[in-house]
């Protein structure tokens, strides 16, 4: 029997005419029986039983991922469902409600005691695995405790499979051909390196689902594929470490143990597995040295972007050169990969292609955006853009990529609709955005809207530019917000995004809970930085005076200058409030709309005066801002949590925080 070409990498057994072969998934042939010295057969015993357990290892370390995912899948569904049979006890009907002093002549009903324990274990796990302090931040980023804690969690369960099951012993063997003293020296080096490669091939398909836009595992858990991106970087490092590793023990046992040398390493590193698995090593560096923030802010994000699916594509090629055996692991990388891309090409042909008036004709066309241009040379232009188009409506809190084709086709960008997501009695939805512009295709648009505007002969029409919209992507924020929760949201500077929907979206809900608390806390640079929202802060203005709602506006740098609080109620008398006002638990009769003095809100005591004001029912703090912000906001919200206090009755320690994650990227 002719021996495959994968027998070349195991050339210490004996072949002859009465062998026969062994097949071992993801490995060389084994040729039996054993016709080598004591040693060499021991070692090579040694050698297949480590890779066959390896290989079980890797399926039970897929069965736990799979396993996770369909419990997590069914709990989400089966709770989704409870939620919604719930839901209808905290709606307290119109008649019930006292409309003279707008407060509820009922309370909401008592939950099972297996609500309340669920409610208790989660703010317990809040209160201690939300925050980030003690997380490592030059190393790790603006991650929580719990993300860390996962990734302990992935790092010791692959150290477990990377070391058991291995004889762990040394063999000294002849060498055939060679005078008696020259000898091999095997030993458990290589069986461990070979593991370790193996489950680098194994995360190679699970780096590539954290990584996806379409996203599996978004669709299971409910997760924003976002929140995946952290442990995709890290699952990268892993693999990396891994390969280096492996790489390392192959070299040490071929150049070191083996012998006689250099006769022995020549010819390993002649053989063409050996000179992909050095290409596959070099490529998987440069991907690493790509993701650093100094690479990306000299190379600009795109080239990062295009770079990386480059080398990623190439890098899994020359993997499977280096092993083909285990290509098991590397094609569904692959598929996904193409599947991902394939899905959001989908997306954007769904949402552009159709029949166009203007042409008669049925096609592509993208959307027409008004524009609107605020000058500011301190902290970046900021630019409007609004336009309707023919869709669906979308969840509140989602968001879509958008692709300004008058500046470069090849590039998109994440932002938050600022519109309520509604369509009209035309099947239209409106689309309205702000966006800062920077650097990059920002700066391009708002150089292009200034263009425009000087151009112009009558300043009567706004001026228009195409944009390619991709999405929706992300999950719904007001998902679970029944009327007996307590809503704070603050954002910094164009985050009011993210809230303002929610906020419209939950006013608008007539079995809205009077005694709910809402509020909006929002940093701005300039008091004039207002007029980028105004339809839409009317527009909360009037829904808000109904149920109470405080808006907190605070300007964070007037020139240097310290800018006076002041304050408007609806069907109210004015009311003048002290600089700190910021600091206090706001009244819930009226909706009142102030400036804080110069520098950002305290968020800290915000967030606190907010929780011990609440009367009943659990709290949501929905948050979009700098990184900074939001890492301040885990801190404090996690301390507000108290599962024993949940445990008794008193919601209002049921804290949970809702955040931007796309800003973390």
């Amino acid at each position: 029997m002719t021996p495959p070409h994968q027998l070349s990498a195991r050339m210490i057994q004996n072949f002859t005419g009465e062998s026969n072969l062994e097949p071992h998934w993801g490995y060389a042939y084994r040729v039996i029986p054993c016709k080598n010295d004591a040693g060499s057969c021991a070692y090579l015993d040694a050698v297949y039983g480590a890779h066959d357990r390896g290989m079980l290892y890797t399926g039970i370390f897929w069965a736990t991922i799979l396993g996770i995912l369909l419990v997590w899948g069914l709990v989400r569904r089966l709770g989704g469902a409870a939620d919604g049979g719930n839901a209808s006890k905290y709606e307290l009907p119109l008649e019930k409600q006292n409309l003279l002093t707008g407060e509820a002549m009922t309370k909401p009903r008592e939950v099972s005691r297996l609500t309340r324990m669920g409610r208790a274990v989660g703010a317990t796990t809040r209160r201690y695995l939300l925050s980030s302090k003690g997380v490592w931040k030059g190393v790790f980023g603006q991650v929580t405790r719990l993300q860390v804690l996962i990734l302990l969690i992935l790092v010791g369960y692959l150290t477990i499979w990377s070391f058991v099951g291995i004889v762990y012993a040394k063999w000294i063997t002849p060498v055939k051909g060679q005078p008696e003293h020259v000898k091999n020296t095997r030993t458990s080096l290589g069986p461990w390196a070979d593991r370790v490669g193996v489950l680098a091939y194994a995360l190679t398909p699970l780096s590539v689902l954290l990584a996806s836009r379409e996203s599996i595992l978004s669709l299971i858990t409910g997760v924003p594929y976002t929140s995946f991106m952290f442990l995709h970087r890290w699952t990268g490092h892993i693999i990396l470490v891994q390969s280096i590793l492996h790489t390392i023990g192959w070299v040490i046992v071929e150049a070191r143990l083996y012998r006689p040398q250099p006769d022995v390493w020549e010819a390993f590193i002649a053989q063409p597995y050996a000179r992909w698995g050095v290409v596959a090593l070099v490529l998987l560096v440069l991907l690493w040295v790509g993701t650093f923030q100094w690479t990306i802010r000299r190379t600009g994000y795109e080239f990062f972007r295009k770079a990386h699916y480059v080398l990623a594509m190439v890098y899994i090629g020359a993997v499977i050169g280096h092993w083909k055996e285990l290509q098991c692991f590397l094609v569904p990388g692959l598929v996904l990969w193409f599947v991902d891309r394939a899905a959001r090409m989908v997306r954007t042909a769904m949402l552009h292609y159709g029949y166009i008036p203007s042409q008669g004709r049925v096609g592509f066309a993208a959307a027409q955006a008004e524009m609107k241009l605020w000058k500011d040379e301190k902290h970046g232009d900021l630019v409007r853009l609004d336009f309707e188009h023919p869709q669906k409506a979308w969840k509140v809190g989602q968001h879509f990529f958008l692709c300004f084709t008058e500046g470069s086709i090849w590039q998109s960008h994440p932002f938050t609709p600022l519109s309520w997501p509604v369509e009209d009695g035309k099947g239209t939805v409106r689309h309205s955005y702000i966006l800062r512009a920077k650097g990059g295709e920002t700066k391009k648009l708002a150089k292009l809207v200034q263009d425009k505007l000087a151009g112009a002969l009558s300043g009567k029409a706004a001026p228009t530019t195409p944009v390619i919209l991709q999405g929706p992507y992300g999950e719904s924020i007001a998902e679970g917000v029944t009327p007996d929760v307590n809503v704070l949201c603050i954002a910094g500077g164009t985050g009011i995004t993210y809230v303002l929907p929610l906020l419209i979206d939950l006013l608008r809900d007539r079995n809205m809970n009077p005694g709910r608390k809402v509020e909006l806390v929002w940093a701005i640079k300039r008091s004039e930085d207002v007029e980028w929202v105004e339809p839409e802060m009317e527009e909360l203005r009037r829904l808000g005076a109904a149920h109470g709602l405080s808006i907190r506006i605070c300007v964070t740098d007037e020139n240097g200058a310290k800018a006076a609080p002041q304050a408007t109620c609806c069907g109210g008398e004015s009311s003048q409030e002290d600089d700190d006002d910021i600091k206090r638990a706001p009244r819930t009769s009226a909706l009142r709309e102030s400036s804080s003095e110069r520098g950002r809100p305290d968020v800290t005591a915000v967030v606190k005066d907010f929780v011990e004001g609440v009367a009943q029912g659990s709290t949501r703090v929905f948050a979009s801002g700098p990184p900074s912000m939001i890492t301040e906001l885990r801190n404090v919200v996690s301390k507000c949590n108290s599962g024993s206090k949940v445990w008794k009755g008193e919601d209002r320690f049921d804290v949970r925080l809702v955040c931007d994650d796309r800003l973390e990227w």
